[in-house]
This record gives structure tokens, C-alpha cells and sequence, in this order.
């Protein structure tokens, strides 16, 4: 477990820089805070719109003069029916429609259902394909953070900050598309392992993102961790306890921001991530400089991740040898009849997965993504239902930023860094 105590060098720093330095007193002062409930409030809608989100989010907002009294988060916007749409289909059409939940998170979308599924099926997962899968898993959390960086430091006003960060996210997108032939919604996790293995040259390219993210991760600290003006907007500013976080269910980085360390990478180890030396930032104040502060930090364990799993990816097949699950491959279709039987049944008719019920957790880029899957023992889930970890954390956005300014909203809404897809579904 590690903390953040690099990045409060880096406040104290401008702290006692000349010049004036910023001030570490809260942005509110107490008199404005003390609410006696009986001034009149300005109701207030902020959207149906972009508000820093990935999506369509509506927030109610009670404000007396410029400070939050109350808001309520209105969602439902983006619904897409898309675990009904699942229990409508055979099992391995389901991934292709799960991904587009938190469709920057479609790797771990497609983890937590095909665990679910594996589980049920008490299927094997060959070694290879679990470095593989913790490969593209991890790249997806760097690309992920970094379409959430670029787009929270423009949401306070460092505009460069969204190119450079989607530079990077684009590198990884060529890297996925190396593997699986898209760069969105791949479908590259498969029930048993993977779609296909890595082709030549994919080793190297990771490897030289390998080198650069780590770089590039500086680069972006250099910008804005001792920023006065980005300071501002994030030290002291909607710090929520660990106690309350917990209460409300709420996970991944922004738990971690407030000091404490679940993951469940190491908690509760999947797809190898026990073969793996990584460390688990954590925060002390659980404001916004910290949940900024965890995030950053998460990317260089993320590259220390991806290395080890390149440095000892296991030799052996890419999927699980169950002709009953899985596809036989490409090339046996054209001299094999009965790989051809094979192809044609679970193409048409799927394959059944004996009756029973599992929820199967991971540590997604937002917190916990979490699938329960009931089976009746036909082709076609029961029931499919996903924890979306964003749906969680945004119940803290009251908490966080009740009696603070309202210009604080956007940032603190940023460092949440919900996807609507993923709370509506």
C-alpha cells in the first residue's frame, strides 16, 4: 500500500513559493456554510446535459446565493434496456451487448460477465489467456483515466491537457485494435479466454507504450500538479469521509482517495492479478486533489502491471479446449465436419450452462464492476444484472459538495468521472 504524500509535496511546494503562494484556509468561510433554513432557495436545473460526464445527467440543484444547499442527480436519460436485451440472447451473443454499458470500461464489462459465466460453468481459463486478459484489462484502465483526466482539467480550464491525454488514449486504441481488429467494444474477452492470441508485433508495441506512459504521466503532473490555479479548484475542496463513502457503497479511487485501500485486484485476486507486484495508492483528505492524486498514481502501477505480464506471459493455448463452449478455430472449419457441426450449433442455438446463480466481482477504473447471472439450464441467462460502480459513486455527490460554491460542482462531478451509460443500462 502506498500513499500520496509525493503530490502533497508538490502543494506544499507552491505553498512557500513567493509571490503569495495559495492559501490552505477552506474556499467557504463559516458564516457562508451556517444554513438556518429559513433564507430562500434558487432551484436550479443543470442540464439534461454534459456536465463533465460521458453521458446525459440531470442534477437538481437547491442553491442559496452562490452555495450548494442540496442536489439531486436525475438520470434515466441514455436507458437502453441492456441487461433485458442480454436475458434475450445466447450466452456468448450477450458480450458484445454488455460492453456498451461503460463503454470506456468494455474490457471489465466483459470480464465480470464471462467470470459470471465461467464460474457457472466451472471452466478452466487457460494461464495465457488470464495475462492476456490482465494485459488489455490494464491498458483499457490507462485509457480509460486518461479520457477522464483530459476531460476533468478542461472542465477548470486546461484546455491543453484533453489533446495530449487523447494522444495517449489513441496509442492504446492502435494496441487494441493490433489484438482484436476493433478499437472500441472489441469483444476480444471470450467464455474461456480469448478471441484470438496476440498477433506479431503486439509485445513490442506494448512495450514502447510501456516506456512512454510513464513519461507522458509526468508530463501531465508537470502541468497541473503544481498549478496554482488548478490547486485551487482541488485541495480542500468537497473532501467526503471514508465512513460516509463506505456507508453509501461507494468504491475504486474515490474510496481509495479517502485512505482507504480495497482493491480487489488484491483483496480478492482474479485472472492471475495475485502473480503481480503492484501497489495501492491511497489518499489521506479524500478531496479532490486526492481523488486526482490516486487516479495518476493508478496509471504508473498500471504500466508496472502490464510489464510483469508481458515479462512472464505463460506459453499454451488461448482459450479453453471445450468444443461443448467454445468456437473451434477458424482454419478446422474447412477440412472438419464435425468442427463445422460444432460451429454451426453454438453459432445458432448457443450452449447451455448448468442451473445456478453467481455474482463475480472486479476492480474496474470506477470501483467495483460486479455481473450476477442466474441460469436455468437453457442457452440464455435468466437473469442478468451489473453492480456499474459509477451508479454507486454518484450517490456521494450530495455529500460532497452540499454547502460548497457551485463553480466547485463541475470539478468535483469531474473527479467522480461517472459514465451515464453505465448508471442508466
Amino acid at each position: 500500500m502506498s500513499n500520496v504524500s509525493e503530490y502533497r509535496r508538490a502543494e506544499q511546494a507552491v505553498d512557500v513559493a513567493e509571490g503569495g503562494g495559495i492559501t490552505t484556509q477552506p474556499l467557504i468561510s463559516q458564516e457562508m456554510t451556517e444554513w438556518g433554513g429559513d433564507q430562500e432557495l434558487l432551484s436550479i436545473n443543470l442540464g439534461p446535459h454534459h456536465p463533465a460526464t460521458h453521458g446525459v445527467l440531470r442534477l437538481l440543484t437547491q442553491l442559496e446565493g452562490e452555495v450548494i444547499r442540496d442536489i439531486k442527480p436525475i438520470i434515466g436519460y441514455v436507458h437502453t434496456g441492456i441487461e433485458k436485451t442480454a436475458e434475450q440472447k445466447p450466452y456468448w451473443k450477450v458480450i458484445p451487448v454488455i460492453e456498451r454499458m461503460d463503454y470506456l470500461a468494455y474490457y471489465f464489462n466483459a470480464m465480470a460477465f464471462c467470470g459470471a459465466v465461467e464460474t457457472l460453468l466451472e471452466l478452466e481459463v487457460p494461464k495465457r489467456a488470464q495475462y492476456l486478459r490482465v494485459i488489455h484489462m490494464e491498458l483499457n484502465r490507462i485509457m480509460s483515466h486518461m479520457v477522464w483526466l483530459g476531460t476533468s482539467a478542461l472542465d477548470v480550464g486546461a484546455m491543453s491537457m484533453l489533446f495530449y491525454c487523447f494522444r495517449e488514449r489513441d496509442n492504446i486504441l492502435d494496441i487494441f485494435e493490433m489484438s482484436s481488429g476493433q478499437r472500441m467494444h472489441t469483444r476480444y474477452f471470450q467464455v474461456g479466454g480469448v478471441m484470438e492470441d496476440i498477433p506479431k508485433g503486439f509485445e513490442e508495441k506494448v512495450r514502447a507504450f510501456c516506456r512512454r506512459m510513464p513519461k507522458a504521466a509526468d508530463d501531465f503532473q508537470a502541468l497541473l500538479s503544481k498549478n496554482e490555479i488548478f490547486l485551487h479548484r482541488m485541495r480542500n475542496v468537497t473532501p467526503l469521509d471514508e465512513k460516509t463513502l463506505l456507508e453509501l457503497g461507494v468504491t475504486g479511487p474515490l474510496l481509495r482517495a479517502a485512505g482507504n485501500p480495497w482493491d480487489l485486484r488484491k483483496a480478492q485476486p482474479y485472472s492471475s492479478y495475485e502473480d503481480f507486484d503492484f501497489k495501492i495508492p491511497v489518499g489521506t483528505k479524500g478531496d479532490n486533489w486526492d481523488r486526482y492524486a490516486v487516479r495518476i498514481a493508478e496509471i504508473y502501477e498500471s504500466v508496472k502491471i502490464i510489464e510483469q505480464a508481458l515479462d512472464g506471459l505463460p506459453e499454451g493455448p488461448h482459450i479453453a479446449d471445450d468444443r461443448k463452449v467454445v468456437l473451434p478455430p477458424r482454419h478446422e472449419l474447412a477440412t472438419s465436419m464435425e468442427a463445422l457441426i460444432h460451429h454451426f450449433k453454438l453459432v445458432t442455438e448457443g450452449f447451455r450452462v448448468p442451473p445456478g446463480e453467481v455474482y463475480y466481482p472486479i476492480e474496474g477504473p470506477r470501483g467495483e464492476y460486479g455481473c450476477f447471472v442466474r441460469s436455468d439450464g437453457s442457452s440464455k441467462p435468466a437473469r442478468v444484472h451489473m453492480r456499474d460502480p459509477s451508479f454507486v459513486n454518484l450517490q456521494a455527490l450530495a455529500p460532497m459538495v452540499r454547502d460548497s460554491y457551485l463553480a466547485d460542482l463541475i470539478a468535483t462531478l469531474a473527479m467522480l468521472d461517472p459514465i451515464l451509460g453505465g448508471i442508466d443500462r
